[in-house]
Formats: C-alpha cells, structure tokens, sequence
C-alpha cells in the first residue's frame, strides 16, 4: 500500500519511526512532513497529506503531531477526508470497520512509539464493513455539501 505520512516539529522522531516500521511491513510511505526540530506550522502538513489522499496520490494517510488534533482537524478541512485521531488500537480498528477513515492521527506527545504502532497495524489490517455502517459514511460526507 502507498501511505502518506505528514509531521510537523513535535513528530519528527516518531515519524521516522512509523516510517520505518510500515516499510519493514512492505508498505511504500511518501514523506511529507518536516524532517527537522524546527518550529513549523501542523496545518500545513495535514493538508499536504489530505490532498495526496484525495488525489489518489496516496491510499491512506498517517498524521503526527504534539496530539494528533491539530493536525487532523486540518486534514479535516479538506473534502473527503474522514481523519481520526486515536490514542489505542480498538478505536483506530473501529474507524475503520464503520467510518471508513481514510486518514489516522495521534500525539507524539501524548503515545509511545510501541502504541504508535500498534494503532497503525489495528487501522491498516482493518476494512470497512459498508452495510448499516455506508450510510452514515454517506450522510457525513454529504454534511460536505453543506
């Protein structure tokens, strides 16, 4: 699979971790994020990241920064983009199964790398379950509309 990533200062260390672990799994991760400590603003990259995903650019997307908020809610701003921002794996499994995230994000200030991956590994191995749950999927999307 083709991931996105996007960082900004506060995730640097974290993302070149997740980078190296979805790459070991023989995913192929397009960087970008910061690679650098210097201050920069979140926004900036949850969007890069939401509109490679929207593009077909890239499959999915991940998104790191002090919490993981800031930097989704960017990603939010952006049509078609469901992002969420998940501290432990049963959530991040569940956005997938029945909100069809297409982007996950989390706090480098807030998790460990080791939960880091196990939140990516629950969202990547998960897969929408359409049914009931499409027609909420739907009815969010068309609040876009709006």
């Amino acid at each position: 699979m083709k991931i996105g990533i996007g960082n900004d200062h506060a995730a640097v260390e974290m993302k070149f971790e997740i980078v190296k672990y979805l790459e070991e799994a023989g995913h192929e991760v397009i960087n970008y994020g910061t690679d650098t400590p210097e201050s920069c603003d979140y926004p900036e990259y949850g969007a890069k990241v939401a509109r490679a995903v929207v593009s077909g650019e890239v499959e999915k997307g991940i998104l790191i920064c002090g919490t993981g908020v800031g930097i989704s809610l960017a990603a939010n701003k952006i049509r078609g983009i469901r992002a969420v921002v998940c501290s432990e794996a049963s959530t991040a499994r569940l956005s997938r199964q029945h909100n069809d995230t297409n982007i996950l994000a989390f706090g480098a200030r807030i998790i460990g790398t080791e939960t880091a991956r196990d939140i990516v590994k629950a969202w990547l191995e998960a897969e929408f379950e359409g049914g009931r749950h499409q027609k909420r999927v739907d009815m969010l999307m068309k609040l876009e509309e709006e």
